[in-house]
Parts: structure tokens; sequence; C-alpha cells
């Protein structure tokens, strides 16, 4: 099968938006070669049999001429035996040898993209979750799948092949010269057509992908955005009119891909043509010299049969040329988008990685200031002290800077001025990720993964047993509702959770910030959306998982923070006024005028 199919039917084009007519970067070409260090036994080992291949292929037309020339001219039928042996020979060795060579490339090129999606996927597990905010979700999935995806085609059916390619290019003509000059000559006249035609075709098909590649990421778009949003489309009755979208953008799509065709299908039989009128001017060349004083019939019929074979092998490289180097381009494309990756500084300013702290719960802000863009401060001086075992809860409109606060206990965010201790100690001095083990969080959104409640509750924490789950969600009050599930603790819960009510998955996830028995809690919002029945069994689980540890609690609902130890009221990113309910009730001031909103 052509290369040509096998770039099609990949990712590759949904993976590149970018416009591949540039000239190529040898850097990034360079350091995407740099990444084979590894497994350079099986590059060079690989590289190898691609040149005893190129050797090989263009040996079996000779041996071919030679017979004839040989034994078929004398009528010597033990030594065609053995000549007829050893190209039979050949012919397996070879085809053993591509075996070997194809699955050596494949495996490398695999290997190599396995590496850069573990070191690319361990790299963003240490983003800020600024970057996150900012970056689009399908343009990281693209940077981790299609874009490295490209990178395999490039060791496997890009690079290597064309070195391959372009030796046996060599062999070949050097093999017809040897043989005869001037048949060579006459066969090579149509070889300026080729290459003139060849170009051509690169840039037509490198326009046709680049429009592919658009309408594709349309095409990817429009289905992911409208599959997720199906409930708007069936509940405004919008059905009929985002068919018609999808038909136009479908169309679109069709009339790319057909674009691209047009060019493989013109091309392909020009190269056919091309090398018939190859094949036919040998044979006026072989029919002109026949019967002249010292030319030998069997002699001119093993070079017919020889340059025939040659002219194969000439005109195929050549033509699928064009695929090899759109791959290659291709592929530095898609690298140098995974290297922008790599290469991003957005992990957080940690001094020391110290894993030695027994963290309590002492939680100290000392005139935090934080801004996400720029010096727009979202907090402005918030300092507080809170010790271990207290229940805190932060109040205040919409966009007072709530959340921003209980983002940098967790370092999910950089603060820019001021300090934060934990138990005396900077948590610029704390690894990241010991310092999350200490803390749990309990979002508003409750993300589930498509596993099952289990998997979903531990987070694959082999540490906590299935026994220990099960007690801990008796206490928390969910183990009737998960039992009453078609496979109780094993059911799958489909993504995002969707096949549980939203107090159902608030529940789990009281449940799993729970079996891992935090020394810091934090409650975003936790109990806003859910029904009155499910506030009860929330509000039983709030009490339980909060008591005796340090905990943070955003609230919509008052009602559900009347006993904490103290209540920090936010507005415009500052602290203005803090105490108890009852305390904060006769100040009379933002806390009470949120109250009276509320209750009437």
């Amino acid at each position: 099968m052509d290369s040509h199919w096998t770039v099609w039917n990949t990712p590759i084009l949904a993976a590149m938006s970018a416009p591949t007519k540039k000239p190529m970067n040898y850097s990034a070409l360079w350091r995407m070669l740099s990444l084979a260090r590894p497994y350079r036994a099986r590059f060079i080992g690989t590289l190898i049999l691609i040149i005893i291949l190129a050797i090989l292929g263009p040996l079996r037309p000779y041996l071919i001429y030679k017979m004839i020339d040989g034994p078929v001219n004398d009528g010597d039928m033990a030594g065609l035996s053995q000549w007829m042996s050893l190209i039979l020979g050949l012919l397996v060795l070879e085809a053993i040898l591509q075996f070997f060579q194809t699955y050596s490339a494949n495996l490398l090129g695999q290997n190599i993209i396995r590496d850069m999606r573990v070191n690319l996927f361990r790299h963003m597990t240490g983003f800020k979750t600024q970057y996150f905010d900012r970056t689009p979700i399908g343009r990281i999935v693209t940077r981790a799948v299609s874009d490295i995806e490209t990178v395999a085609q490039v060791f496997s059916s890009g690079i290597l092949v064309i070195i391959g390619d372009l030796l046996r290019l060599i062999i070949v003509v050097s093999a017809m010269f040897y043989i005869s000059w001037q048949m060579t000559l006459i066969v090579l006249v149509p070889i300026p057509i080729l290459l003139f035609a060849t170009r051509i075709f690169k840039n037509a098909i490198e326009k046709a992908f680049k429009k592919v590649r658009a309408q594709v990421s349309k095409l990817n778009t429009f289905v992911q955005e409208h599959i997720q949003g199906m409930s708007i489309v069936q509940v405004f009755s919008r059905e009929q009119e985002e068919q018609r979208r999808f038909r136009t953008i479908n169309a679109e799509h069709r009339k790319a891909h057909i674009d691209s065709v047009w060019a493989y299908s013109i091309f392909f039989p020009v190269v056919e043509i091309l090398s018939a009128t190859s094949i036919a001017l040998l044979i006026w060349q072989i029919l002109r010299v026949v019967g002249e004083p010292g030319e030998n019939s069997s002699e001119l019929f093993g070079k017919m049969l020889a340059f025939i074979m040659y002219i194969q092998m000439l005109y195929r490289p050549i033509r699928q040329l064009a695929d090899r180097f759109n791959v290659l381009q291709m592929g530095i494309v898609g690298c140098e988008r995974v290297f922008e990756v790599m290469d991003t500084e957005a992990k957080l300013n940690v001094i020391e990685h110290r894993t030695d702290i027994a963290l309590k719960g002492d939680v100290d802000f000392n005139h935090v200031w934080l801004a996400y863009e720029n010096e727009d401060y979202v907090l402005k001086d918030i300092d507080l002290k809170v010790k271990k075992g207290q229940n805190i809860a932060f109040v205040g409109s919409t966009g007072a800077g709530k959340s921003s606060i209980i983002n940098l206990i967790g370092r999910f965010y950089e603060f820019q001025k001021g300090s934060i201790t934990i138990d005396g100690v900077d948590i610029r001095r704390i690894d990241p990720q010991h310092l999350r083990k200490h803390i749990a969080v309990v979002q508003q959104d409750v993300f589930l993964y498509s596993a099952s409640v289990y998997q979903n509750i531990t987070l694959h924490d082999e540490s906590i047993s299935k026994e220990a789950v099960i007690a801990a969600a008796k206490e928390i009050g969910a183990h009737e509702f998960i039992m009453r599930l078609p496979e109780g603790y094993d059911f799958n819960v489909a993504e995002r959770g969707r096949m549980l009510s939203v107090g159902q998955r608030q529940l789990i996830s009281f449940l799993r910030a729970y079996v891992h028995q935090p020394d810091i809690l934090i409650l975003d919002e936790a109990t806003s959306s859910i029904d009155s029945e499910s506030e009860a069994l929330i509000q039983r689980a709030q009490e339980l998982i909060t008591k005796g540890r340090t905990s943070f609690v955003i609230a919509h609902r008052l009602s559900t923070i009347q006993n904490a130890d103290c209540i920090y009221v936010l507005d415009k990113g500052r602290i203005v006024e803090e105490g108890s309910h009852d305390a904060l009730l006769e100040k009379d001031g933002r806390y009470k005028q949120l109250y009276e909103l509320q209750f009437g």
C-alpha cells in the first residue's frame, strides 16, 4: 500500500492546524532525533537494515541479467538452477529483513512517543492551575495525543525511509550506468518531467492537507460541543438548525478531502505514464540495436529485463518522496508544538522540596497579595491566623476572592506578596506533592472519572482498602445509596459521574476526602447545588469530616456556617469583617446585609 494512505488515515490531519509550507526547522529536527538516544542501538540497527535492503533490492535485477547472459545463454541447466536458487534465497532474505526493518522502525517510533507522552504528562502535572485556566483543553489533548503521534510517523516512514530511498536511487542509477550507459541515458529522459510533476504535487498536497486539517478541526469542535450541550439543543428545539449547520461543515470537510484525492488522482497516472514512457524508450533502444554486429540477443534480453525492474525501482521512490517529506515536515511541526509545552515554565516557585514536615494544621496568612494578571490584585493584604482544628468560613459576594484564598493553601496559584506558613514553615519550602497529601478539597462542581464508585473514592490509592471505604461510607451516610446502585461500590458512574444525582456525587466527594484523612480540609461551596433532602446528609457529612481538623469553608448558604469558629467576610479582595456568626450580626455590617438578603 502506498505511503500516502498511511498518512491519510493517521491522526496527523486532525493534529495539525498550522501551515506546513515553511522552511524546515533543523534545530527541531535535531532535537527530535535526540529523542532516540535511549534507543540508539535500535535506531542504528534499523538504519543498517534499511541500508542493506537498499543494496539488496537493486542487486536482484543485476543477478537476473547475469543469469540470462550466462547460464541461460550457454544452456547450462545446472548453473541456471544455482542462479535461480541464489535469486530465490535473496528474495527470502529481503522479505525477512523487510519484516524486521518495518517492525523495528515502528517499535522505535512507538517507544519514543511513549516516552514523550510520559514526560509531557509529568511536566504538565507540575503546572500551576493558572496554565490550565488559560489554555483550552482541546489544545492540550492535541499536543499529548495527535501532535506526538506525528513523531512516530517520522521514525517509521519518515527520515529513515527517506535515507533508504535516496540510497536505493543512487545504487539503481549506478547499476544502470554500469550495465549500459547508453540505455540509462535513454531511460532517464522522462525523469526531469517526473521531478517537476513531483514538485507541483508536493505543493498541491500541502495546500490540500492544510484545508483538510482545518476542516477536521472544525468538525471535531462542532461535534464535541454539541454532544456535550445536546440538552440545550433539545430544550430549545434547535435540532433542525444545528443539523443544517452540521451538514454545511460536513460538506466542507468532504470537499477538502476530495481536493486532496484530486491531487493524487492526477499525480499517480502521470507517474505511470512517465514510467511507461521510460519502458517504451528502453524497448525502442533495444529494437534499434538488435542485429547490429557484436550485439548478443540473450544479453540484450537480460539487459531489458533488468532495466524494466530498475525503472520500477526508480519511479516508485521518487513518487513517494513527496509523501515522505510531508510526513517529515508534519512530524517536525508536531514536535515543535510539543516542545513548546515542554519548554513552558509554568511551575510553582519552590524554594525547597521539604518532605520531612509532619503537618498539623496551623495556617497563617501574612499580608498576602495575589494577582492573576500583572498587578490587577484579586487578594489584597490578607492577614489571618488559623489554629489546628479550627473551622473557618469565608463569605462574600461573587468575585470577592473567597476561592482565591483557599486555592493558595494548596499552592494551586502563586501569590506575589507576603507569605503563607503551615506550622511555621513557609509553604514555598514544602514539596507541593507532600503538602497536598495533607489537604483534601470538596468542590461545588464535583468531578468524577468514568470508573467505579470505589475507584473514584480511593483514586486508585492501594493503601485504602475496600473495608475502610465501606466503614467510612457508613459513617458519612453514603453506604445506603451506594448499595442501591446496580453493582454497589463497583458501579461505573460514567463520564463526570452522570449516572448519579448532584447530591450523590457530592456525598462521593465528601467520602473521598474523608478516607484520605487530611490534616487540612477545604470545602468550596460544597452544599450550594443540592436539594433539601440531600442537604441533611451533606450537613452531617460535613460535621463529621471537619471534626478535629483545620477546615476552611466557602459558604453560599449561610445556614451551614453559623457554628464556624470564625467567619471572614471578604469584599473586593479584602477582609472587611471577621468574627462569629452572632458577633457579625451585631455589627450591622456586610455580613448582616448578606444574611438579610438570604433570609429576608
